[in-house]
């Protein structure tokens, strides 16, 4: 198996672009996947930089609706037009920050290999998509701001749109998320209802990112109680893009080295 950060917000190789979204490059036996693709043509720009053969890629995972996360589809489209790329019905929608539209360029909805799915779907042996987190705990304070189209009116986000993936490879597995809107302890919480126990692995944004001393002390208490919880856990996470670095920090500090930073161009495994 093999996974490679090919976006992140922050780069640990000079030859790669940091931009703010995410995108994941991952081999497994039998598959070749992106999990994300970033903002805009970086992850196109960054495979090749690294030696990565996109166009052997056959499945594209859109974690949610927001152009950090789908904004290199259409440019890796370009290159591979053969490879499904799968994501949520309700991914399609509008979406936005206050007054901002940060939902997908619908231009992707055109292209022939899209999949729009609805709730949990079992790829094959390796390969398990899932929704329907509806737990609350310690749920991120920045989603306040974030809206979609409900009934033809703008409505708080409740990110039915966001999807998790769990891969199964060599008896263990992993849980990825873009950026676990949803919180990612009720993200662990419905992985628990699905296949008992916790992941091996987690790679995921947990969505707390502000800049250096804007987080309220609220929402370091929510970090702070966040990164308890999982420091609990046999279970190793791999964050970064919308968790932020003063909140990555401040969560390594109590999970130590059960927490490890994504970068552009790293490789996790």
């Amino acid at each position: 198996m093999k996974i490679i950060t090919l976006v992140e917000n922050t780069s640990a190789n000079e030859s790669c672009i940091a931009e703010h979204g995410l995108s994941i490059y991952i081999e497994t036996k039998k598959h070749r996947l992106l999990l994300d693709t970033g903002q805009t043509d970086a992850v196109v720009k960054n495979a090749e930089a690294l030696g990565v053969d996109l166009t052997t890629v056959d499945t594209v995972i859109l974690s949610h609706g927001h152009y950090d996360h789908s904004g290199g589809i259409l440019p890796f489209a370009k290159l591979n037009p053969n490879a499904g790329i799968i994501m949520q019905k309700s991914a399609a929608e509008p979406h936005y920050n206050g007054e901002r539209y940060i939902g997908i360029d619908t231009d992707i909805l055109k292209l022939p290999n899209v999949q729009l799915i609805d709730g949990d779907v079992r790829l094959d042996d390796e390969l398990f998509l899932f929704s329907g987190v509806t737990g609350r705990r310690c749920y991120p304070q920045g989603n306040r701001k974030l809206s979609c189209m409900r009934n033809g009116k703008k409505a708080e986000d409740d990110f039915a749109h966001e999807q998790c993936l769990v891969i199964t490879q060599n008896e263990k597995r992993w849980l990825l998320s873009g950026c676990a809107h949803n919180g990612i302890l009720n993200i662990l919480d419905r992985y628990r209802e699905l296949f008992g126990g916790e992941p091996d692995y987690v790679l995921s944004g947990f969505h707390m990112m502000k800049r250096e001393g804007e987080h309220t002390e609220d929402e370091k208490a929510v970090i702070v109680q966040t990164a308890r919880e999982l420091a609990k856990l046999n279970t190793v996470f791999y964050s970064g893009h919308c968790t932020g670095e003063p909140a990555f920090e401040l969560m390594k500090g109590i999970m130590g080295e059960k927490l490890i930073a994504l970068h552009s161009g790293g490789q996790v495994i």
